[in-house]
This record gives structure tokens, sequence and C-alpha cells, in this order.
């Protein structure tokens, strides 16, 4: 190969690297159907010790959105069905938008808006009112001149493909065309994202655990159509729902809606359930999240390239974004008792299992915390740490005696503990490690043993 092509080829092959960096994004459903879980103050902490960069909620809680205002984490809020019939009416949504919406978007930086939840498969008029509804919350985000930096789309259930084998041949059900037919049409003329949650746990019985689990496994299969090889049902179910999307254009004039973005809104592995739910293990939920994420940033979607390349087979140049769900088991969600065992964290914010986000460890958002400097006087050092502790309000719960950090017991440690608490509820800004020049940043995250700082 010539210099000049050697040249071009690796310039070629390092855009594609970088495409991919600035692509796929892993985040967390912070469901909150349950009354054990920590404060929303505490929760920030957690989702920061753990570099959680992209978090979705189901409202748009005060309380949360206050808690996480300044932690550069994005947010995706949202509307429930209950409140669609309400959401029929402009005023309606005006008055929602100006009190839950224009108070937070800029520091708590919220990107998108669900607008329902599954309306597909609630049994009442859910679906037909969530694209009216749509439509009125746009309305409002283009008289604030949000339109392109919060997009608005509603997720809906795998169950709404009726046909997924071979992946080219996704078909969605034609009984809910009376929703699709509008939602697409909406969603491109927005520059919407088509949003779906996804549950291969639930196809275990019609294929095999290690396929599910991302795991070798001789279900993995190649599509007639295409030729494109699938080593686990994730990338399948989705790339049924995207040939679904692109299939969905001949029964609307031809109009293609193979272009609008595909996100995962919900995906994940439960933990614990009745004795029917043999595979609801601890082991299957960590192997699941811990091989969705490594497949979402690793680009390893299975295909006839040795390219590096982010998406699925069929979406090899597109973005994948995907939701785990969920952050904390929720003890009050109703059904069966594997409904409420889906969380990563336990809800005194113990993991159940080890999982490695983006980026953990290597600190690449700028991560920075706040400790004591050795070198200040000790008077001055316990003033600080009396203020901080008391009229600062940080949570100094940890170092007292018996607590995971209250050794070593020594004015420096407890101090740069209760210093770093108060500067990451303040949004880890600069003026909140002064402590009257007894504070300073460090870019090394502090944390030892089981003494974790947030």
């Amino acid at each position: 190969m010539g210099s000049r092509l050697k040249l071009v080829f690796a310039v070629s092959l390092l855009l594609q690297l970088v495409d991919f960096s600035r692509g796929n994004k892993v985040g967390v459903a912070y469901g909150r159907d349950a009354n054990n879980l920590p404060s929303p103050d505490r929760v920030v902490q957690l989702v920061q010790s753990h570099n959680i960069q992209h978090l979705r909620i189901y409202d748009t809680d005060p309380g949360v959105l206050n808690a996480f205002k300044n932690t550069g984490i994005e947010f995706t809020v949202g509307v429930h069905n209950s409140d669609l019939p309400a959401f029929q009416t402009q005023s309606n949504v005006d008055s929602w938008f100006r009190d839950r919406i224009l108070p937070y978007y800029q520091a708590t930086k919220i990107t998108q808006i669900t607008v329902g939840n599954e309306v597909t498969g609630t049994g009442d008029n859910s679906a037909n009112l969530v694209v009216p509804a749509m439509r009125n919350v746009v309305s409002a985000l283009k008289r604030a001149g949000l339109q392109d930096i919060i997009k608005v789309s509603t997720p809906l259930s795998f169950g709404v493909v009726s046909k997924a084998y071979p992946p080219s041949e996704g078909t969605f059900d034609s009984k809910f065309a009376f929703v699709l037919n509008p939602l697409l049409q909406f969603l491109r003329e927005n520059g919407s994202p088509f949003m779906v949650n996804l549950y291969p746990y639930f196809a275990i019985d019609d294929s095999s655990l290690e396929f599910v689990l991302f795991e070798p496994s001789p279900q993995a299969f190649v599509d007639p159509n295409t030729r494109l090889r699938y080593d686990n049902m994730f990338d399948a179910q989705l790339d049924a729902v995207h040939y679904a999307i692109r299939n969905q254009r001949f029964s609307l004039a031809d109009q293609n809606f193979g272009d609008i973005k595909t996100i995962v809104m919900e995906t994940g592995a439960p933990s614990r359930g009745s004795s029917r739910d043999r595979h609801a293990t601890i082991e299957n939920a960590r192997l699941y999240n811990t091989n969705l994420i490594r497949h979402v940033t690793s680009g390893s979607a299975s295909r006839t390239t040795t390219m590096p390349m982010s998406g699925t087979p069929a979406m090899h140049n597109g973005e994948l974004d995907v939701y785990i769900f969920s952050l904390f088991d929720e003890n009050l969600k109703q059904g069966p008792e594997i409904e409420g065992n889906w969380g990563i964290f336990h809800p005194d914010m113990t993991s159940k299992y080890n999982l490695n986000f983006p980026g953990k460890g290597t600190n690449p958002s700028g991560r920075s915390w706040c400790v004591a400097s050795s070198q200040a006087p000790n008077s001055d050092l316990q003033k600080a740490l009396d203020w901080a502790c008391g009229p600062g309000k940080a949570d100094c719960s940890a170092i007292q005696p018996g607590h995971q950090c209250f050794q070593p017991d020594t004015l420096v440690s407890h101090a740069s503990f209760a210093f770093n608490n108060y500067y990451q509820k303040n949004g880890a800004r600069a003026e909140a490690c002064s402590f009257s020049g007894t504070g300073k940043i460090v870019y090394t995250n502090p944390s030892y043993g089981k003494c974790i700082y947030f």
C-alpha cells in the first residue's frame, strides 16, 4: 500500500473512531415507585460516584430536578399517562411547561421529554391522546425557542412489533397503525427519536439464556435477506424495530422514515422473582447489564466487517443510546414479585453487583473532588469542619464513630470527607471548596476501602 493511501486509510479509520466516541450513551432509568428510597440529594452523590451521565425520570418532580442542578447530568423527564387528558389543552401544557420545565431546563440539563409510556398497552384511551399531547408540548417549546434543545417523544413497548424474525422483515402490528402513523410523522417533522422499551429477558423461553445475555450461543443466526449475523437478542429485537419503521413507509404514501433515530429507553434484567422466574438471579442481571454496557460502548455489534463501528448490525453507523432499568428496586410496583426487582442498587445505595459505566475510573468528564489541605492550621480546619457539618448542611454521618469513614480518626480525613460532600452538593463549583482557604480541589478520587467520596 502506498504511503499516501496508507495515510488516507489511517485518517478515515481515525475519523470513524472519533465519531464513535461521540455517540453511544448508557443511561439509567430512575424509577421511584417505592417508599424506601434515599433522598434525591443522596442519589446525586451515588450517580456521580458511578459516573452515570444520563438519567430518565418518569415525571418532573421538583425535588429531583432541584437536587440535580449544576451536576452536568443529562435528564429525560416525563409526563404520566394519567396526565394525557389534561395535555389535550394547550393552556394546561403551557402552565406545566412554565412551572416544571422552564425553571430547571438549563441547570438540570433537560434534553428530552417523554409524553406517556407504553401507551398501546394501557387498555384506555392513552394511545389516541399521546400525539396531540406531544404536539402541544412542542408548541410550548417553540414559544420558548427550545424545540431544538429539548426533544419530545413517547416510549413504546416491543409489543407493537408483530413480526420480528428475521429482523429485516420487522413489521408493526397493523392494529396500532392509528397511533404509529401520526407518531412517525410527528417524529420526522420535529427531528425526534423513536423510543422503545426492550426486554430480551422475556424472550428467553423462545430462545436461550446465553443469546439473551450476550454470551456465545448456538442461537446466533444470519438474516437470510441481509446476510447480517446476530449474536444476541438485543440486536435482533432493536433491528426488527428499525426495519419496522422503514417498512411502515409503504402504508404512508411511500414516506421514508428510515432516518429516524431509535433510542432504547428501558432495558435490563431482574435479579429476583418468584419460583417460576428461575432466570431472575443477581448473576444473570449482572451478566446482562455488564455485557450490554460493553456491547454498546465497544462497537462490537456482529456484522461482516472488522471495522470498529457503533450501533447494531443494520444500524452500524448510527448512535446507540440505551437506558438501563432501573436505578433501584421498587417495592410498590404492582404485579408479580419480579416487577419490583430490576434495580442495579439496593435502596440503601449499595450495589447489587459491580457495573462499569463508560469512563468510570478514567475521569473523562473532568470529575473533581474537594479535600482538606494538610497544610492548614488545625484550628481553621476545625472551624471549617464544624461549619460544613452544621450550617453548610453537609452529610457527615459517615465520619461518625463506627461508620465507614471514621477511620483514620484524623481532623484532615474527617474534614476532607465533609468538605467534598458540601462541594458536590453545591454543583462542584470552585467557590464551594474554599472553606476560608482550608480546602483544595483534586482530580483523583480520594475514596478508600468502604469510604466512598461521592
